[in-house]
């Protein structure tokens, strides 16, 4: 979406009356419609919210082209979660909100989630969602991620796994973080919230909780 976007760029789920829309891109290494994404966004739509998922040019080029290529810039990813909060304005406008629709929530996995960290005080958004959100790259606690989530002023919800690589509960109890940002921990859930099978702790129920969190925020912000 380095040229703009439009309506045709995304997957919607949920009902196009919803007056919330939650945006979502995917991870560093796979598609908006991976299996992780397909449950989360299918899972928040079914709760009556309209969903919709988009791909950085990079992913979109894999899908088009087959190239397995390194993930964009940060200034086109950045630009690229501009152009699709911009999009989904004139959807909703169209769909009979008004242009600059405050109810628009962004959000995604990992790398995703991460980017639309950096731009959503920017957009002025109601929201922000980060489904596994990569404090820092695994085995390297000290290269984190997380200077420009001390000030963050928008409203935020960050689901995540309980020993996940990029960042386990205990690391991240000693990070000085934005006071508008609420974690939601999985139990043994790694980086997709997976627990071990000897935590008696199932994937299902973790994607199950993690679905009804994200809805949950979504309604009272």
């Amino acid at each position: 979406m380095d040229a703009g976007a439009d309506a045709s760029d995304f997957l919607f789920d949920g009902p196009s009356s919803s007056p919330v829309r939650l945006i979502l891109c995917h991870g560093a290494g796979a598609p908006m419609d991976s299996p992780f994404m397909n449950r989360v966004a299918r899972g928040v739509a079914a709760d009556g919210f309209r969903v919709a998922r988009f791909e950085f040019p990079y992913m979109r080029a894999r899908r088009t082209g087959g190239r397995a290529g390194a993930p964009d810039r940060p200034p086109v990813l950045r630009q690229a979660w501009l152009d699709a909060i911009g999009a989904i304005r004139s959807d909703a406008a169209a769909d009979g909100g008004r242009d600059g629709d405050p109810r628009i929530f962004v959000g995604g996995k990992s790398l995703g989630g991460r980017v639309a960290s950096m731009v959503a005080d920017e957009a002025r958004v109601a929201g922000l969602v980060c489904l596994g959100y990569p404090f820092h790259p695994p085995g390297r606690p000290e290269k984190l991620r997380t200077a420009h989530l001390e000030n963050l002023e928008t409203r935020a919800l960050f689901v995540q796994g309980t020993r996940d690589p990029f960042g386990t509960r205990e690391e991240v109890g000693g990070y000085r973080l934005s006071p508008r940002i609420a974690l939601h921990w999985l139990s043994d859930g790694d980086h997709s919230w997976k627990p071990r099978a000897s935590s008696g702790r199932t994937e299902a129920q973790n994607l199950e909780e993690g679905i009804a969190a994200v809805a949950a925020f979504l309604k009272t912000s």
